[in-house]
Order: C-alpha cells, then structure tokens, then sequence
C-alpha cells in the first residue's frame, strides 16, 4: 500500500554471496555427491515480503516474476519480483509449486481449521486474481501463440492461446451477426427462418404431424426465464427414440430427469454416447405422452429453451417449442460447421463434460452446460466471446490431442522450438526452457494438464495419493516441480460455493459481533460508544430493546477489537451499569474461541500486536515517532478505509521476533496504567485476512442484532465430506513438504474459480524450509 510503510520489510541489503553456480548445477552437484554440499557452512535462503492491505493483492505476471527468479537467479539475467525478496538464490536446493484446482481462498478460510498444516507452515499469503482458462501457463510464462512440440523425450511443450487484436475481431462471424455490444436474450432467439432451416418442429409443417405444442405462446422479453433442454435416444426400428429426458431452470437445478421407454422395440442401446442400457429400461413405465405432459406442466408460458443442436432433442420429444437459443448456433462458424458441446464448456466455462471414464452422456450435464454457454454469453456479450478466439483453441487442442503423451504423470518437459510463423516478441517467455537446456527437468504431475490453449485437460483416474507417491519420488530429482492436486468436480458447484461464502460471511459477522449491556433505561448512548471505540473502529452500534433492560449491539471491523473489547470490558462499569460482554450465541459461534486461539498461533501472526485507540489525526510518521523506542520493530501497517481511504483508529505492529512483540506488548500496557488511551494484544488477522474480512464484511447482508433469532442448519452430506476431504488434503501436502530439502522454496496456489455465477479470488502461501521443516522469513 503506497504510503502504508509496509514496504520497509523489503528494503534489506543487497544479496550476498552469490555465486556464478546457479541453481540447476548446485542441484546437479548434490544428487552425485550425496549430501557433499551440505558439509560446508553455507548461508540459507531467505524470502521476505510485506503483505498488508493493498499489497497482499498479487497478479499472476507477479507469481511469475517469484517464480522465475527463483529458478534461474542473476546468472540468467532474471530479476527480484517487484513484490518480494528472495535471499541467498543460488543456495535454494529447488523450487516447489503445489496447485490446489477448484480450490479458492473462500475454502481456505471455510474450512481454516482443517487446514493444520497450511496456515501453521507459510508466513506470507497473498490474493490472487480469479481463476482464468490459461492459470498454469501463466506460472512459469509462454509465447502469445507458441505451437506444441514434443521435446526429446517425446514430453509436449504447450502454450497459451492468442488474444485476437480489435481489427481482428471485426472479421469474427460472431461479431458480424450479433455486433460487439452486449444484448438481451431476445436477440439470440432463433427467428423462424432460422428454425426451418435448421430442420426444428415448427406448428402446421407437414413432417409434425401429431406433434405437441409447448404452449407457451406468450410474448419474450429479455427477462423470460430460460431453461436447459437435453435428451439421450437410442435406435429403434422406428428410427432415434427418446429415452431419457433433462431439464434444468436458470440456477442450473434439475427439474426434470426421467427415462423413458419407447413405443418401438431398441435395436440398438448406443449405450456408448446415451448411457442407457437394457437394464436400465426394464422397470420403466413412462412413456412419451407422460414426459411431453410434465413439460407443458413445468415450463411457464413465457419460457425459452436453450440446447445444443435442439432441434434433434424437440423432434424426438415430438414437441413444438416458438422460443429457443440453440448454443450449437449461437457460438458460430463458418461454413455452417459447429463447435461440439464438450469443446465449448471447456474453452468457455472451463468445465469437463462427457469425460471417458463415464458411461454415456449425462443429460442434464450437458443441458446445465449449454445454458450456461448461453448465460455466458449474454452476460459478456459477443465481443467477449470472439476474444476467446474458439476456432484457434480448437485447432491447437487437435494438435495436442494428436502429439500428447497417453501417461498423466510424465515429467513435462516445457523446451519450446520456435517456428517460421511464431510472432517475434513473446511478453513472458517460459523460463523452463532454460532449466532444459542446462539439462534440468522441470517436472508436473497432476490430474490437469495444460494443453496448448492453455487450458486444463482432467484425467480424473488418478487420485491425490497416487500424485503424492510420484511426487515423493520425482521431486528430489527436479529443480522445478508444479505438482497438482484436486478435490474433483463433485465439490465445486456453483450452489455449494455460494452457500459456503453466505455460511462464512454469517460466521465473520458474528464473530465481529457483540452485545453488551444491560444499561439503564436512560444510559448515554455516546458515552458506551466512546468506550468501546477505543478497542477498534465500529461498523455499527444499535441499541437493542426487546430485553427487560437495554443492550446495545456493536459490530466491529476486524477481529481484533472484537476480541478487545470481551477481554477488556466485560464486567467494567461503563455509563453507570457494571456490564456484561458477550458474543452473540449461535452454532456457528460455538467453536470461536478455538478460532480464536489458532488465529493466535498462525503463522502470518507471528511477531504481530493489534494497537487501538490511536487519534485518526496521527499520520504514519506521527505513528513511527511514536513507537519507536519499542525495539525491534520492522514494520507499522495503518489499515484505510477501502471505500473512502481514511485512517482507522488502530495500527499493527510487526516485530522481528515473536519474543520483542511481547515485550512490546508489556510496554503498551503499562502505558494505559499510565492513563494512555491505547489498548493492545495479540494479532488476529494482520496481514491478508485482516483485507479479505473486510471485503467479505462490507459485502454482507446480514443485519446484526437478529442473531437469537437464527435456525440451525445442519451440515449437508457434500460439506461433511468436502470436510474430510479438505483434511486429507492438508496431510498430503504435509507429507510433501516433509519431504523437501531444506532451502526449498514453496509456493502453495488456490487458483480461485470463475463461472457464469460469479468468481472466487484466489489464495496464495509462500515460503522457505528451514532446518525446523517451517519457513523462513
């Protein structure tokens, strides 16, 4: 944060005793002698960063800048990141990316108790920018438009995908027939030209004869709500029959899926692609008639339905419908070729569908996934989609398909040969190329590999554990290593994420809540107003009267004047009542006092005091001058307002050592015995939690004060099990990191996530091992 003296973290020494060695010899050199290097005295790595308010919010070109320093160093000409410093480069024994896919930072603070390892092992966490299509490629940086290559070891080298420019977007199809401006659903509606030519059931056509009409004949609006249609049919002697039938509404909720027995005797199941067997069929009583009711039932009058290629789907319905998008159609091509369903959900919405390792296609899969192209793109507008450059993501992942290596857990190697029609300036060239060519082999192994868009390609076979073997065996033997690890698709629907951050927002407000009182009738408002203004700035303070006698409300704005305020002045006498101080009691409160007391213990808190009841006239200089007879302090953070930039009335204070906080704690004490107005304790969230409450605090529509109020909400069977889950994953990766060298940099990544229902900033965790197994900063 610019003038927040966060930054005097940074402003170290130049690095010293670096040598002409770099990274991949001095790695080279302790895999033939054995442990030879580690006999002599040698200085240890070290990283340091200030990561407080604005400047705990990194992009990926900044992890990039880490990264790449830290495997190449001075002699490859890389630079230090803008950000952070890394010490002592040449001594780093090898650099370590762990990637938790689906993963955002609302996880990491959902489930922080099942996060043992994490948040007692790395000291720096920083945010990161919503998860995007081309996240792997932009960690260790490729060309604009660099094609796949297999490397000697017949190991595929991918690339990003190319951004088209504005001049090449005015030749797009896309925006030839639907202009660059965003545009409500209407415009996308297929006109009945375009039905008839497309071969959809339209009302008095000779060929529809016995058809069903919808019924739904009244006018659209772009407000009409929309449904996802899907259909699987097998091949009988009358030709492609029904058989089963999805249908969601806008949220993506399944309304509808039922199987269906058709009136002809099933040649063939076609088990392959529909999924449907002759097991499946044989309890089945619905017909067709029964299915074609229950849709004129569900679908309002004004409905309009979204498939890809719907028109097969509404002709083996037997059904008429006036209104629909078909997303086969509305993502254009020329020559009348089409983008296939799976193509589309993975270059737009990043989702796998109809993966290999299931039986069939599942109809509402794929009818979620084409309404959800649509909602894309009416939401984003055709602009946004003709950027995707969908034709050239197409291509490259043809070529890859054809080059790429059938084992997931290869070693990757990422030497990419340039050719003749390669543009000539690539804005972040993959730095592993130098690691190849000094004969180091950058390894990845995971579940997603990058694909030559840049995109994430599953291979849901293979399980965190298998991944964690390999990775045991392989790390050592790599200077560079990205090693992935996934919860699975099952785990991050858009419904379960939206009601894990209403579940965290609702648990942040109460524990940034409290109640006190009771007061006499005629209590000073401003004066209890005044008094526990004192422990931190006030969000809002109401006065609560259905009691028997009032109590006031008061929701703080970070944690630690929460805390302040129930250590400090429960039972104090304040506007002539002796009080009591109390949280709000709710489920989600029951185990704050173990939050609590881990916050305490966490890492990032280490050498950390929370200090309130500054003047908010007091400028930073004012500040420093202030504290500095307390010894060894190395940082003063003054946290703004993130709406209008104006001080607060506390500060955080960083200290060298665990041991000079307290001390300072001690000295800041003694100064209220004094008669000072400054209260102090340990840190709670000081550095990237303290921004990140903050944003999830001002984002809340939760009112305080109706807490008695609440219903209990049990835990669902997904979240007892994402629970776990989470858990073991956490001990995967403290297996991993057990197992690291000292002088080890790792870097832990939540990619965050990002759909047509919102998007999830992501999470970063940094650090060094040292000789304790912990990271040294």
């Amino acid at each position: 944060m610019a003038g927040s003296g966060c930054g005097n973290a940074c402003k170290r020494p130049a690095e010293a005793g670096s040598t002409a060695e770099g990274l991949g010899a001095a790695r080279k050199r302790s895999r033939t002698e054995r442990g030879g290097r580690h006999k002599a005295k040698e200085k240890s790595s070290r990283l340091s960063a200030a990561l407080f308010g604005e400047d705990c919010e990194i992009s990926h070109d900044q992890v990039y800048e880490l990264l790449k320093y830290a495997a190449l160093g001075k002699c490859h000409n890389a630079t230090q990141p803008s950000w952070c410093r890394i010490y002592h480069q040449s001594h780093l024994a090898g650099v370590v990316v762990i990637v938790l896919h689906e993963m955002s930072q609302l996880h990491f603070y959902k489930f922080y108790l099942q996060f043992k390892h994490l948040r007692k092992v790395f000291q720096h966490r920083f945010t990161l920018p919503p998860y995007s299509a081309s996240f792997l490629a932009n960690l260790y940086g490729e060309g604009a438009n660099v094609k796949p290559q297999n490397n000697a070891q017949g190991l595929i080298s991918t690339s990003s995908g190319y951004i088209p420019k504005n001049s090449d977007l005015q030749c797009d199809l896309i925006i030839r027939k639907y202009g660059e401006s965003k545009q409500g659903l209407t415009r996308y509606i297929l006109t009945l030209e375009e039905m008839k030519k497309n071969d959809y059931p339209i009302k008095g056509s000779p060929g529809c004869k016995g058809y069903v009409h919808t019924e739904c004949d009244q006018q659209r609006t772009d407000s009409s709500p929309l449904f996802g249609l899907d259909c699987e049919m097998c091949l009988t002697a009358r030709g492609n029959e029904v058989t089963r039938v999805s249908l969601v509404d806008a949220r993506g909720q399944c309304l509808l899926n039922e199987l269906v027995k058709p009136e002809s005797t099933i040649v063939n199941y076609r088990t392959r692609f529909s999924g449907i067997t002759r097991k499946m069929l044989l309890p089945v009583k619905t017909r067709l008639p029964d299915v074609q009711s229950r849709l004129k039932k569900i679908l309002p009058h004004d409905a309009v339905l979204v498939g890809h290629s719907l028109n097969a789907d509404l002709q083996a319905l037997q059904m008429i419908h006036p209104s629909v998008i078909d997303t086969s159609l509305l993502f254009a091509r020329n020559e009348g070729r089409r983008f296939k369903l799976k193509f589309l959900a993975k270059a737009v919405l990043g989702k796998e569908i109809q993966c290999d390792q299931k039986l069939g296609h599942d109809p509402t899969e794929d009818a979620r996934a084409a309404l959800e192209l649509a909602q894309f793109f009416i939401e984003q507008g055709p602009a946004k989609v003709a950027e995707l450059n969908l034709e050239m993501l197409l291509t490259t992942e043809r070529l890859t398909e054809v080059s790429q290596n059938k084992s997931a857990l290869q070693p990757q190697g990422c030497r990419v040969q340039k050719q003749s029609n390669d543009p000539p300036h690539l804005s972040k060239p993959c730095f592993l190329d130098c690691l190849q060519v000094t004969g180091q082999k950058p390894l990845l192994l995971g579940r997603q590999e990058a694909d030559s868009s840049g995109l994430c390609q599953s291979n849901l076979s293979i399980s965190n554990k298998e991944i964690l073997q390999r990775a045991l065996e392989d790390v050592p033997l790599s200077t560079f290593s990205i090693i992935q690890f996934s919860l699975g698709p099952e785990y991050i629907a858009s419904h379960l994420l939206a009601g894990f951050c209403e579940k965290v927002r609702s648990k942040l407000t109460d524990m940034l809540t409290i109640y006190a009182g009771p007061f006499e009738e005629s209590f000073c408002l401003k004066s209890v107003k005044k008094e526990f203004g004192r422990c931190g700035p006030i969000q809002s303070l109401t006065v609560v009267t259905e009691t028997y006698q009032p109590y006031v409300c008061i929701q703080y704005e970070v944690l630690e004047a929460a805390q302040l305020a129930l250590e400090s002045l429960d039972g104090a006498e304040i506007a002539g009542s002796c009080i009591k101080v109390q949280r709000p009691v709710t489920a989600a409160t029951l185990d704050c006092d173990v939050l609590i007391q881990e916050l305490e213990l966490d890492i990032e808190n280490e050498g950390v005091i929370y200090v309130a009841g500054l003047k908010k006239s007091l400028t930073e200089t004012d500040l420093q001058e202030e504290f500095s007879q307390l010894e060894a302090l190395e940082t003063l953070f003054l946290p703004k307002d993130l709406q209008n930039g104006r001080h607060k009335n506390c500060c955080f204070l960083k200290f060298q050592t665990s041991q000079s906080a307290m001390d300072a704690l001690e000295v800041i004490n003694s100064w209220a015995v004094k008669g000072s107005k400054l209260r102090s304790r340990k840190a709670l969230a000081s550095g990237h939690l303290w921004r990140w409450i903050w944003q999830m605090n001002h984002s809340s529509g939760k009112q305080v004060g109706n807490s008695f109020c609440e219903k209990t909400v049990p835990l669902s069977d997904s979240e007892q099990s994402l629970r776990k889950k989470v858990k073991k994953l956490d001990q995967i990766i403290k297996k991993l990191y057990r197992s690291l060298q000292k002088n080890t940099l790792c870097v832990v990544l939540f990619p965050g996530t990002n759909s047509i229902h919102g998007s999830r900033s992501g999470l970063g965790l940094m650090g060094i091992k040292d000789d304790r197994g912990s990271s040294a900063c």
